[in-house]
Formats: structure tokens, C-alpha cells, sequence
């Protein structure tokens, strides 16, 4: 009987876990998830965007290879739901907090403006002009001479105005119009 008790605390450790072991999982896990999210946003918003299958194959491995990073020696029940708890709540507060998201996310940034292409953004953000001009071609334009505006969004997209869009905004205008529905104008 003394085994069975004593057998059945281990399990019991093994499906709970130690305090100890969790909160030391609670913290790796913390600084895994920060780690990741700025090597991400190292690799620029093109590369969140368009997922090709290298891209998905390295996103793949990355988790794996930080899964013992972030749960360690902890093979607990407890401690793998801790883990994703953690991330998950990390993951809404980042994306709560506007200074947080902004420095994570980075802002729109501007690749051609009023038809003159930026090389200077191209370069920065890793976008060559092969990978822009499929973009227009995309929204249904011939080429870059067709555009006046296009915009590497925050999700990885590029937004395309075109030189003859009937309901052309300049870009003023539009940042301006956001500003006034945040003030409530």
C-alpha cells in the first residue's frame, strides 16, 4: 500500500508538476516569446506576409527548436498548459498595448510616392522591384509607371493606388481622415 501511495504522488508531481519548475517555465517562456517576436520583426513585415514554403518549413522548425527553450525539464500536464497560457496571454497584451504593437508591428511604409520609386524603403524592408512589380501586377496594373502610391503595410501586404484611381486621396489625406475617426471627428 506505502508503493502505491508513494507511486501515486509521483504521478501526481509528474502531472501537476513542482511550483518551482513552473514558475522557471513561466519565465523562460516569457523571455522566448520576446526574443522571437524581435528576431521577427528583424526579418522584416515582407517576410509575416507572404509565407512561401521555406518560409513555412523555418517557422515550423523554429517552434520546435524553442519548445525545450520555453518548457525545459517540464513534461507536466500543468506545465505545457502553463506554457501556452503564456503565450497566448502575452500574445493579447502585446497586441493591447498601442506603444508595444507599434514597436513590434512597425508602421506602413511608403515604397513608391506620387509614381517615383523609394530605394532607399526598398533596400530597408528587403523588397526588391521584381517582388513590387508582381504586387501591381496583382491589383491588376501593367507595371510600377502605372502606380503612384504603394505602401508595404504592417501585415506584410502592399497597398497599390494607382496614377488614374478615380477616387484618389493623397496619402496626407487619408492619414488626416484616420486622425480625425480616432478623435472622434
Amino acid at each position: 500500500m506505502t508503493a502505491f501511495l508513494h507511486a501515486l504522488g509521483a504521478g501526481a508531481v509528474a502531472l501537476v508538476g513542482d511550483v518551482p519548475t513552473l514558475l522557471f517555465t513561466l519565465v523562460r517562456v516569457a523571455v522566448v516569446y520576446a526574443v522571437l517576436l524581435g528576431l521577427l520583426r528583424l526579418t522584416g513585415k515582407r517576410q509575416l506576409g507572404q509565407l512561401t514554403p521555406f518560409d513555412l518549413i523555418t517557422l515550423l522548425l523554429l517552434s520546435n527548436v524553442v519548445q525545450n527553450a520555453m518548457i525545459g525539464p517540464d513534461n507536466s500536464l500543468v506545465g505545457g498548459l502553463l506554457g501556452a497560457g503564456v503565450l497566448l496571454g502575452l500574445n493579447r497584451g502585446v497586441s493591447r498595448v498601442p506603444w508595444l504593437r507599434g514597436r513590434f508591428e512597425g508602421h506602413p511604409v511608403v515604397l513608391i510616392y506620387r509614381g517615383r520609386l523609394e530605394r532607399d524603403q526598398l533596400d530597408r524592408e528587403g523588397v526588391s522591384e521584381g517582388e513590387l512589380a508582381e504586387a501591381v501586377r496583382e491589383h491588376g496594373l501593367p507595371d510600377l509607371a502605372a502606380v503612384d502610391t504603394a505602401v508595404l503595410e504592417v501585415d506584410g501586404h502592399i497597398s497599390i493606388i494607382p496614377k488614374d484611381a478615380a477616387s484618389y486621396h493623397s496619402i496626407e489625406g487619408v492619414a488626416s481622415r484616420r486622425g480625425a475617426r480616432r478623435r472622434g471627428a
